[in-house]
């Protein structure tokens, strides 16, 4: 496996695989794994749908872009952000000047059969899952794009096989 430096973040809608690659990822790599959403329920205790049904989206993205800014600090790891991280520019800066940032996409059918039975995405708890996808995908693609050092197409491809074409990829000066 070739020698990847320095921090790896993870950006991209939900059920690009942030999680499930960065956790493959950071394993073949020694790398230590972060998932911006798991760190915020374990801090506050409670599901993510819970913050949002409390506090709204704003409250959760200032969740999260305090989680994003004490993790980008720590070295040698690899952090799945949540889909929205790249929404608030502080985070976008913060990205960039720590790491290298990979946006995970894929097209949206595939977005849309990854994520359509998970009830723990509160932004698709609407009446066309869906158009609601399509929407954010339109509303973040061109932010994950500005904020990206390399794209990442995860469609149809094993994950252990993504993780050593991404290591790959990293490595390469």
């Amino acid at each position: 496996m070739p020698s990847v430096r320095g921090n790896i973040f993870l950006v991209g809608l939900m059920g690009a695989g942030k999680t499930t690659l960065g956790r493959e990822l950071s394993r073949q790599l020694g790398k230590t794994f972060y998932d911006a959403d798991r760190e915020i329920e374990h801090r506050t205790g409670v599901k993510i749908p819970v913050i949002f049904e409390i506090e709204g989206e704003a409250g959760f993205r200032a969740r999260e872009a305090a989680v994003i800014q004490e993790l980008a600090q720590k070295q040698d790891i690899v952090l799945a952000t949540g889909g929205g991280a790249v929404l608030l520019p502080e985070n976008r800066a913060l990205l960039r000047a720590h790491g290298t940032v990979v946006y995970l996409c894929a097209p949206l059918d595939e977005l849309f059969a990854r994520t359509h039975r998970d009830r723990n995405r509160p932004l698709l708890a609407t009446a066309d899952p869906r158009a609601r996808l399509a929407e954010l995908l339109a509303q973040r693609d061109g932010l994950y794009r500005e904020v990206a050092d390399l794209v990442l197409d995860t469609r149809g491809h094993n994950v252990p096989a993504l993780a050593r074409e991404l290591a790959q990829k990293l490595a390469r000066p």
